[in-house]
């Protein structure tokens, strides 16, 4: 299926070697006697007019500083080249929990929520993780106050307390996060991979951790607290540091607070750990491995052990090949499995790097029918290798993608302060200064040796096969996430499938890229007929000649019944599946398409340079009127659709509860159950028939925004409407409304498999107005980094707990939320009883002086930039699907907010706790059906106000 993801293949490559296993939690040399002196910056985009500054302290510490006097946050990322590869044996998991451990107080600031709570308290956020080689800490905050939060983030590198009275409770939350994760397929299916590479390299281990590989030492040893401390001593060090800002402040000042706080880091002479033991032991090579998926999902991966190509990232030699073996198009790989009904979906790539050795990965989605014929897929797969052999590494094909990079890199879009910081100070600590942005984008000239050299690793004498189903049964239990596998003998030999062809030159890559000058403030209606509206903005902010267009295809009865609704997604899923392989070369040229179904109909969503988009969007407009629904397209788009549906009850506990909450809250919704049954009773003709009817039944939205100005945009938006022939109005169209929590507090479970308990109490406010969204939104952040705390910090009562603002479309309301390992749903509830009826003793004290950081911190939230075009194009996009159409809602909320007193949360607050409604999870509870509760409810316009 077309979707949006990342043009450069290889800069996923870049982070997947780096973050393969990662759990989450909350150029200048020295010279002289000068702290710092700047040698050099990174290759910028000729559009970058952000300010870089690269420094060395004399500690070792290196920093890279970078001044956007258009970013409205402030942001800071640390990265420490330590991550679990460094666990001791007897403490697996201890750099993932020392991690964990550093945001509990320091010497400066002891306690144990006070770096959370000033960040909470200035619009902020904060985060870590900590991966085989590394461990990243990063935050985002409101400017002004960037120099204190640094003050705090610095003390964690400088003056930890490795806090020993939260030492156990913060064993127990690393243990929730691992409970919390168990089930996941991805981490199932790393578990056994850790079991068949060399059990002598690093990165095999166990990384999360948990209660039994974090225990208590035994008497007479050094305690788990001592052990803690010296592996931060052991390994935690300015010259394995790296440290990224991003400010809206001039680089002079951030170089100050920089070298002021970090220069005291201490320099024990310690170099980045090297892993030297191979990956993997070729001579057990190869191997043929089956695993138990707990998904209704059938996987077939070829591991090919290769050397880590990220020191080669200049010339980046498996590129090409990942490009060649990844491709979507007509004859490759995927389209012959496709077309012969074996697979439904295919990536490659470079996965486990440890700085010596990889793995070059090839997965493999397969249907049934592809489970039944696993051996002539690897013949396949060997015979495009072998294609590639004889004409795949031709120069112009690197040249083309080459080329393409090139384009990528000098209209690259920056994204929100944090990524940014994060993404750089990983960046840093790998590449040289100059290619800290440029790195995942650079192929200076193709290397053949090297390209040949890894070509000649993909062979079957140097591969691991790797299955995944959920049929697999065995004796054999993979140590920490319990998955079932066993050892196959060697394959038979397979017949490779006819029709593999190499892709021809890319016929969609845009050639002119020149910037159009304008800016508007704001979209503004340009087409209004009763059948067909289209907004036009056209913008130059982003310094890049690409276009964001949104087509909402509007059909009556798209969610009037279950079948309606499965048939909207069917088609959907149909547009694009039927597109996948002619438009694959327009998305690695840089366009993309894709379909996605809502309520009201599907949208069609185009992305990318204005050069060339017009005959995309008539392309795709095209095929949805006159292609021809195959029957094995549509035995395809139907498998994926039941195969998701059937997988519900498996995916996270706290995404069902959320979806739960929306089949509860917003009218008309159905359940998973109610459209997997309807999926069965549906065949193609039902397809075709339901085709006709929706497109003999329209209304249509759309949205151009981007560099294009309003004579293209109604060129482009007349061909839409020519097409398609519009007759509806927007008022035969239903809305999807919000329904209103009664008074009698209520409990629905939802569908779910998992083995965690879980609570979602969702707390409604009184109305829709923008004061009502503005005060529940104070209410949320005044409660966000106290639930945090006392829950989980204090009553360790799980891993996954958060409060925040959540809104059903227009209608305001707070979620409360806590996912536990092994306390009963009950029992959380009572705990969030508690918390409440305290946080009501607090609201009786709270006046306007002290909340007024809360009201700054809505403002400060509610005020920041878009950060992409796309970003920008999404937001405005939602606001044509409410009833009033405005395009400074969130401008005029982030005003409401700073009006928000003391006394408008006071009488907000009972209202709040009047209308609950929980959602609650223990293993093996019953799923409620959620229509009599839904039915009962009224609309949210209509519910009485006190």
């Amino acid at each position: 299926m077309l979707r949006p993801k990342s043009r450069l293949f290889y800069s996923r490559v870049v982070l997947a070697a780096v973050l393969s296993t990662v759990w989450f939690s909350p150029g200048v040399l020295a010279a002289g006697d000068d702290p710092i002196e700047d040698i050099v910056i990174p290759i910028a985009s000729p559009f970058d007019s952000r300010d870089y500054r690269v420094l060395t302290l004399e500690n070792g510490l290196q920093a890279l500083l970078v001044s956007d006097p258009d970013a409205d946050k402030a942001a800071a990322s640390m990265n420490v080249r330590v991550g679990s590869a460094q666990d001791p044996d007897d403490l697996q998991g201890l750099a993932h929990f020392l991690e964990h451990m550093l945001f509990l107080g320091t010497e400066a600031y002891p306690a144990p929520d006070a770096y959370q709570r000033f960040i909470s308290d200035h619009a902020g956020s904060h985060n870590a993780f900590t991966a085989q080689q590394d461990t990243n800490y990063f935050f985002d905050i409101e400017p002004s106050a960037l120099p204190e939060a640094l003050d705090r983030f610095s003390e964690f590198f400088l003056s930890p307390l490795f806090n020993a009275d939260h030492l156990e409770s913060e064993r127990n939350i690393v243990h929730s996060e691992y409970m919390a994760r168990i089930r996941d397929e991805s981490r199932r299916e790393n578990d056994v991979l850790n079991q068949l590479l060399n059990p002598g390299n690093a990165t095999t281990g166990f990384a999360v951790g948990s209660r039994e590989t974090l225990a208590s030492p035994p008497a007479g040893e050094a305690t788990l607290r001592e052990r803690v401390i010296d592996f931060y001593h052991q390994h935690y060090d300015a010259n394995v540091m790296n440290l990224a800002v991003v400010a809206p402040q001039p680089l002079d000042t951030l170089e100050e607070w920089v070298v002021e706080r970090f220069a005291d880091i201490p320099d024990n002479g310690l170099n980045v750990p090297t892993i030297d033991a191979p990956l993997v032991d070729t001579d057990t090579l190869p191997r043929y491995v089956e695993r138990q998926s707990l998904q209704d999902r059938r996987q077939l991966r070829f591991y090919f052990p290769i050397p880590d190509p990220e020191d080669e990232y200049r010339a980046k030699p498996t590129h090409l090949m990942s490009h060649l073996l990844g491709d979507e198009g007509d004859g490759s790989l995927l389209a012959v499995l496709r077309n012969a009904g074996l697979a439904d979906g295919l990536s490659s790539g470079v996965q486990r790097g440890d700085g010596q050795d990889a793995l070059f990965t090839v997965s493999i989605s397969l249907t049934p029918a592809g489970a039944e014929r696993l051996d002539d897929i690897q013949a396949t797969l060997f015979a495009a290798i072998d294609q590639l052999r004889d004409d795949g590494l031709a120069d112009w094909r690197y040249t083309e993608l080459r080329d393409l990079s090139e384009q990528a890199f000098r209209f690259q879009q920056h994204g929100a302060p944090q990524q940014e910081a994060t993404r750089l100070s990983m960046s840093l600590s790998r590449y040289p200064v100059e290619d800290v942005q440029y790195a995942a984008y650079r192929m200076d000239a193709p290397d053949t040796e090297r390209q040949q050299a890894y070509l000649d690793a993909l062979t079957p004498d140097n591969m691991l096969r790797f299955y995944s189903a959920p049929e697999v049964e065995s004796d054999a239990v993979s140590p920490w996430f319990s998955t079932q596998w066993r050892e196959q003998p060697p394959a038979q030999e397979g017949l490779a499938l006819e029709g593999l062809a190499l892709p021809e030159p890319n016929p969609f890559i845009a050639s002119d890229l020149a910037l159009i000058e304008g800016q508007d403030e704001h979209p503004s209606l340009m087409i209004d007929t009763p059948s067909f509206k289209v907004w036009h903005m056209q913008d130059s902010r982003f310094n890049t000649p690409s276009v964001e267009w949104r087509v909402s295809l509007q059909y009556p009865d798209a969610s009037y019944s279950a079948e309606e609704a499965v048939l909207t997604q069917l088609l959907a899923g149909w547009l694009n599946d039927s597109l996948n392989e002619s438009l694959y070369p327009a998305w690695m040229a840089g366009q993309s398409f894709s379909a996605y179904p809502h309520a009201r109909g599907m949208t069609l969503s185009f992305s990318g340079w204005r050069d060339g988009q017009t005959p995309l969007i008539e392309q795709a407009i095209d095929q949805l009127k006159t292609a021809e629904i195959s029957e094995g397209a549509f035995d395809r788009v139907q498998y994926q659709l039941q195969r998701e549906l059937v997988n519900a009850p498996q995916s996270s506990l706290y995404g069902q509860a959320s979806r739960t909450l929306g089949e509860a809250l917003l009218s008309p919704r159905w359940s998973t159950a109610e459209l997997l049954d309807a999926s069965q009773r549906l065949d193609q003709q039902n397809l075709e028939n339901f085709r006709k009817r929706f497109l003999g039944g329209l209304y249509i939205d759309a949205m151009a925004i981007g560099n294009l100005d309003e004579a293209l945009a109604q060129e482009q938006a007349e061909r839409v409407r020519s097409k398609l022939r519009p007759r509806l109005t927007r008022e035969d169209i239903p809305t999807l409304s919000p329904l209103a929590i009664g008074t009698t507090s209520s409990v629905l479970q939802p569908h779910s498999t998992r083995d965690e308990s879980l609570v979602l109490r969702y707390l409604q406010g009184r109305d829709q107005s923008p004061k009502e969204q503005a005060t529940i939104s104070v209410i949320a952040q005044w409660l966000e980094t106290p639930f945090y705390q006392q829950l989980r910090t204090e009553e360790q009562l799980g891993y996954i707990v958060n409060a925040g603002y959540s809104p059903l479309l227009e209608a305001p309301g707070i979620a409360l939320l806590v996912q536990s390992p092994d306390v009963d749903s009950e029992t959380v509830a009572a705990h969030m009883d508690a918390f409440l009826a305290d946080a009501g003793e607090a609201l009786e004290q709270l006046d306007d002086a002290e909340l007024d950081a809360y009201r700054k911190a809505v403002h400060a939230s509610l005020s920041e930039r878009d950060t992409s075009l796309a970003g920008m194009a999404n937001r405005y996009w939602q606001a044509t699907a409410l009833d009033e159409i405005r395009f400074d809602r969130r401008e005029e909320l982030a005003n409401l907010a700073l009006e928000v007193s003391a006394a408008d949360i006071k009488a907000a607050w009972p209202e709040l706790l009047g209308h609950q409604l929980d959602i609650r999870f223990n293993p093996g509870d019953e799923p409620s059906d959620v229509t009599p509760y839904r039915e009962a409810l009224t609309p949210f316009a209509e519910r009485d106000h006190p």
